[in-house]
């Protein structure tokens, strides 16, 4: 009997893709069509086991939707503009196109070698400039529509990489990238106006019935709708200030009220621009970032004014004003009031300064008397303490009646908020798009004249310098227009600008004239299947829906909102973890075992291995397993069986060499079995 040979097997397989796809031939509109697609990868070097199970499960839909009769549409491309690629090439002396390029070239041989069902005749790369082109048009199109801006802005400054990152690219405080410290830094920044569409991107949420509920909620909680009221504090003291108005989604706790704080950025922060400690203080305050996260996670520490701001709702109380570090300038007006027994960031600070804290809001299971002392008590329950709003429900009475108070009594209007930001898109770096802006002698911007896109990037440039490198190029820089002298923006666009579109080049990848054809888009629009890892659920996907609501802005034509109908989030291919003796991570290839429980080096028995727990396949952890070798050994065919069936496709995987064997010897089975019939079904037509 003829054994499983994994090769020629495979290679038939791919052959009938060639042959057989049903998006190379002309398109029948009496058939059903579908849009698989996965998060396309960045050319990093080498595939991994995420990507291989991530392709899988759309290369499984892909076929089954073809052998249904559907028209399938199954590309792949390459994310391949950003920071890695140009660190990588200041580290090898190498150019970061030659870097990129070599990698795509590695990574789509492996992914060919998967047999997957893709068509590569879309394939599309970022960095490309037929692909960028068409991106840069975008950006005119969006500033002409005035959804595109620039401003002198506090950002978060990533100083080991020297770029700004959008608040969604700190996580923890640090560096989505390089792991550094997040600072805050004053620059003038291009942005997306995504805040304008905040109120639509929300609500639309509701339609999205074929997205995973963890996603919708997670975007639902960074966009952040909050409602709330706008209250006028009015002010005693020097320096001679009336008003500070405040934005707040609980005024029903202003009874509570015991300091009121302000943003080092706010407008009143001018009358101690020249003191000493108010300086020393608010360069304290840089080193904690712009985002809430990391002003959340960071010690609170304030600045105390002369200022005295009255309760609106009792004039004879009032209270110390401070410049405090967890307050956002651009969170409703750079202040807030401060009630210390129902917020945990208010507590710590009063505890700090010493700060009254007084109870409000007690839970309905206890007595009048209940006081907060360890710990805010933020929870529903009942006012207290607070004249004429006591025995109010929280929430369900409380907010809603004291806005209707203060609004009788011209102290403040009820406000709709959203935490969502604008987008910054500016990045200071050399390997991404230009930012196709001009700038005249006198510092005034216009949008570069179609004609002169694309904007490219300069060739054989230095990146050993300190900051963005294209700042340092004046013959790059330099450009004439009708005779007039411009100067070209030295910022390049964030790399999530390049995902957020891709999914349209995609119908129509050869367009040379326009990004998409619009027949092309109206027919295969929205992606019926989207498949990507749950870290993608604020940045990329919230980046994306954005970007069909822009392009479709004052734009008939375009009427397509969400551009991901079906959204899979699948789970991690997960790897026991293995350190030597000196703590240094250690590839599972370099580990043995004999028992099960006794772990060494397998060059060296006596050098013993800790096990540490099974986490997601991390290069920096080390405990990856190549797919390639995988491949060689076993085939595609196992890899792919293995990747799917040892668990659910939503749920994380744990690897095992015994699992992947047993993948292999379930295909051999099958293929003996096949094999038997055909035999069997021979000899019974030679009878």
């Amino acid at each position: 009997m003829e054994r499983y040979n994994f090769k020629k097997i495979e290679d038939k397989w791919q052959k009938f893709w060639e042959v057989n796809k049903v998006f190379k031939t002309k398109i029948d509109q009496n058939k059903q069509k579908f849009y698989c697609l996965e998060m396309f990868p960045y050319p990093s070097g080498k595939i991994h086991m995420g990507h291989v199970r991530n392709y899988t499960i759309g290369d499984v839909l892909s076929r089954f939707k073809t052998l249904k009769g559907f028209n399938v549409l199954h590309p792949m491309g390459w994310d391949s503009f950003g920071m890695p690629a140009e660190n990588a090439a200041k580290q090898n002396n190498q150019d970061p196109k030659i870097w990129t390029e070599n990698n795509i070239a590695v990574m789509k041989k492996q992914l060919k070698q998967l047999g997957l069902s893709i068509d590569w005749d879309r394939e599309i790369s970022t960095c490309s400039e037929e692909y960028y082109k068409h991106q840069q048009k975008f950006f005119i199109e969006m500033f002409n529509k005035g959804l595109v801006y620039k401003k002198e802005n506090y950002v978060n400054w990533d100083p080991v990489d020297e770029t700004v990152l959008a608040n969604e690219q700190v996580i923890d405080g640090k560096g989505w990238r390089s792991g550094a410290i997040v600072e805050r830094k004053k620059l003038s920044q291009w942005f997306f106006d995504i805040s304008k569409f905040a109120d639509d991107l929300q609500n639309d949420l509701n339609i999205l019935d074929e997205w995973p509920n963890k996603v919708k909620v997670m975007q639902q909680n960074w966009i952040g709708k909050s409602f709330g009221c706008e209250i006028d504090f009015e002010v005693e003291g020097e320096p001679k200030i009336s008003k500070i108005k405040c934005f707040t989604t609980r005024p029903d706790t202003l009874f509570g009220f015991s300091f009121l704080a302000l943003s080092v950025d706010h407008p009143i922060s001018e009358f101690y621009k020249n003191d000493p400690e108010f300086k020393s203080f608010k360069e304290k305050c840089s080193k904690t970032g712009t985002t809430e996260e990391s002003i959340a996670n960071a010690e609170k520490i304030g600045f105390k004014t002369n200022l005295l701001a009255k309760n609106p709702l009792d004039k004879n109380q009032t209270v110390p004003v401070y410049f405090a570090n967890f307050v956002l300038m651009d969170y409703g007006f750079g202040a807030v009031f401060g009630c210390p027994a129902h917020d945990q960031r208010d507590f710590d600070f009063a505890k700090k300064y010493n700060l009254e804290i007084k109870t409000v809001v007690k839970p309905k299971d206890k007595l009048d008397n209940f006081k907060v002392t360890n710990e805010a008590y933020t929870g529903p329950g009942i006012i207290i303490n607070s004249e004429f709003l006591n025995n109010l429900k929280v929430p369900e009475e409380s907010i809603t009646e004291t806005i209707k108070i203060l609004e009788d009594k011209k102290l403040g209007n009820k406000k709709i908020n959203f935490r969502l930001k604008d987008w910054g898109v500016s990045r200071q770096r050399y390997w991404g798009c230009p930012i196709p802006i001009l700038y005249d002698e006198k510092g005034n911007y216009i949008a570069a004249p179609e004609k002169h896109l694309p904007i490219k990037l300069p060739e054989n440039i230095n990146l050993n310098t300190k900051g963005n490198p294209l700042a340092n190029i004046d013959e790059w820089k330099k450009v004439e227009i009708n005779g007039k002298t411009y100067s070209r923006e030295t910022d390049t666009l964030d790399t999530f600008v390049d995902s957020s579109w891709y999914f349209l080049r995609f119908c129509s990848p050869t367009n040379e004239e326009k990004p998409f054809d619009l027949d092309e888009i109206n027919y295969w629009m929205p992606v019926d299947q989207y498949i990507g890892g749950v870290e993608h659920a604020i940045l990329h996907l919230l980046y994306s829906r954005f970007f069909m609501r822009a392009i479709g802005y004052k734009n008939k034509d375009i009427n397509i909102k969400e551009p991901f109908k079906g959204l899979f989030t699948q789970g991690m291919v997960c790897h026991e973890t293995y350190k030597d003796n000196k703590n240094n991570w250690v590839n599972p290839d370099e580990v043995e075992t004999k028992d099960g429980k006794n772990f060494f080096f397998k060059s060296d028995e006596s050098n013993k291995i800790s096990v540490g727990p099974s986490e997601s396949m991390s290069k920096s952890k080390k405990n990856t397993v190549d797919p390639e070798k995988m491949i060689e050994l076993y085939g595609a065919d196992a890899v792919r069986l293995f990747i799917l069936s040892d668990s659910p496709p939503e749920k994380d995987v744990q690897w095992s060499d015994t699992g992947m064997m047993a993948a292999y010897k379930f295909i051999q089975k099958l293929f003996s079995l096949s094999e038997k019939i055909r035999v069997i079904g021979n000899d019974e037509k030679k009878r």
